[in-house]
């Protein structure tokens, strides 16, 4: 068979399972709903790196913010180990059969950070994650008040760049071709997501981030489907921008305070998230969410700093990304008032520790202190 056959058959075999995979989103179960009363199984998942010194200290803390719940059985704890860099590099699997398995039992998931290895086939552990879970909406919140700014985005998970991300192809030494996806009910579901969270707290501005001039069919039928949707949502404007000047409008102090939601697909969201993490104070300060109707998963925006664990000060990493994390996490289970709780507990430890990650400044422990004596 030639290089121009194969390269023909492998994208048939995309493009087939791509087709069937947009006949599940339109036949999905409907979107689970929690209450207070819920109980709820929320397995938590190290990672590996810094993931372990930070899951650690947020585990104490969970231990006293939710001590009468997890006495009462309403909130349950699952550990689920396994998903570390090694492991998965002996198994060849981005995320082995029994942490999947570990992981489909419980409802939803507070997640350290991962390693993906470079180069090769093997992807990301968060994108076989997000796909197997359909976690179809990553949202990451941002906040600077003395600056006016409180943005939230809302990014596609699974489709765009990253859900082909490690099957393009290379059909000869001078060509290497990767692929992008959208669907039109995968950008319907993560647009009205965005909507409705617009309509619910208030919000009367959806900024919907492209390259729709250069990128005419993907991004072009993003922005017209959100454009479609936004018609179901008089009163909350539906703005279109491209990434390249959103991304200098993130650092222009005379238009940014007026952006309110975000709604961006996957790999713009991805870049620009941590953009926005950065005028935050960092990447160890926010946390982010990955939804589906069925299952989430809550998690640190920042790595897994091989780097910190190679010097051996992974001791001095911030735990707050993780426990802002977990504040998400909690607003998701219908538990806002203990999300409440530990967001002032976090304001207040993290203006008065100084993490550097590095000997020097505070250590994760410090955090995890700080943040207990802030709830007692």
């Amino acid at each position: 068979m030639s290089a121009y056959e194969e390269a023909l058959n492998h994208f048939k075999q995309l493009l087939d399972a791509q087709l069937a995979r947009a006949e599940r989103i339109k036949n999905a179960a409907p979107a689970k709903r929690y209450s207070a009363e819920t109980p709820v199984t929320v397995g938590l998942i190290p990672g590996d790196g810094i993931g372990p010194v930070i899951m650690d200290e947020t585990k104490r803390v969970i231990d006293v913010l939710l001590k009468d719940e997890l006495a009462a059985g309403t909130i349950m704890l699952k550990p689920i180990d396994g998903l570390t860099i090694e492991r998965r590099l002996a198994l060849n699997q981005p995320v082995p059969a029994d942490v999947l398995t570990a992981v489909k039992a419980c409802d939803v998931l507070l997640k350290g950070p991962t390693t993906t290895p470079k180069g090769g086939t093997m992807e990301s552990a968060n994108v076989t994650l997000r796909r197997e879970l359909d976690l179809y909406a990553n949202i990451r919140p941002v906040q600077i008040p003395a600056e006016g700014i409180d943005w939230i985005f809302y990014r596609e998970n699974t489709e765009g760049e990253y859900v082909l991300g490690s099957q393009g192809i290379q059909p000869t030494e001078d060509l290497a071709m990767d692929f992008k996806v959208t669907t039109d009910a995968g950008t319907r579901r993560i647009a009205r997501a965005a909507f409705e969270y617009a309509k619910a707290n208030g919000k009367t501005n959806v900024a919907i981030v492209t390259k729709a001039n250069i990128m005419k069919k993907t991004d072009g039928m993003f922005s017209r489907i959100a454009h479609e949707v936004a018609q179901d949502y008089p009163g909350i404007e539906a703005e279109d921008w491209y990434i390249d000047i959103m991304a200098a409008n993130l650092v222009n102090p005379a238009i940014r305070s007026k952006f309110q939601v975000f709604l961006l697909p996957n790999l713009y969201g991805d870049i620009i998230t941590d953009e926005a993490a950065q005028l935050q104070g960092g990447v160890g300060t926010a946390g982010s969410a990955n939804a589906g109707d069925q299952y989430a998963m809550f998690e640190a925006i920042h790595g897994s700093a091989p780097r910190m664990v190679e010097q051996g000060i992974a001791a001095w990493a911030n735990p707050e990304s993780l426990l802002r994390a977990l504040a998400m996490l909690l607003r998701h289970i219908a538990r806002p008032a203990s999300a409440e709780r530990l967001e002032k507990a976090l304001n207040a430890a993290s203006a008065r520790l100084r993490m550097t990650g590095e000997p020097g400044g505070n250590t994760a422990k410090d955090f995890g202190d700080a943040v207990i004596e802030e709830l007692a």
